[in-house]
């Protein structure tokens, strides 16, 4: 495995013409959010959320029951 040598590659406009073209046809650059780092933090941001949530259902099952419990003695 030596080096290899880049520079005879061409690079002219026409190929990164038919490259953006190629791209453009295929849909390939659709919008959507790349950015790896936000993805997680709303994904961590939405599954604190529904802890949370389930935490204060489960709280306020327990009041009720609790308050049940209550009434019948």
């Amino acid at each position: 495995m030596g080096r290899v040598d880049n520079a005879r590659i061409r690079r002219t406009q026409i190929r990164n013409a038919q490259f953006v073209s190629f791209f453009s046809e295929n849909n390939c650059m659709s919008a959507r959010n790349s950015d790896r780092h936000d993805q997680r933090l709303r994904r961590l941001k939405l599954v604190k959320s529904f802890v949370i949530l389930a935490l204060a259902a489960g709280l306020a099952w327990v009041v009720v029951e609790s308050a049940r419990a209550i009434s019948i003695f």
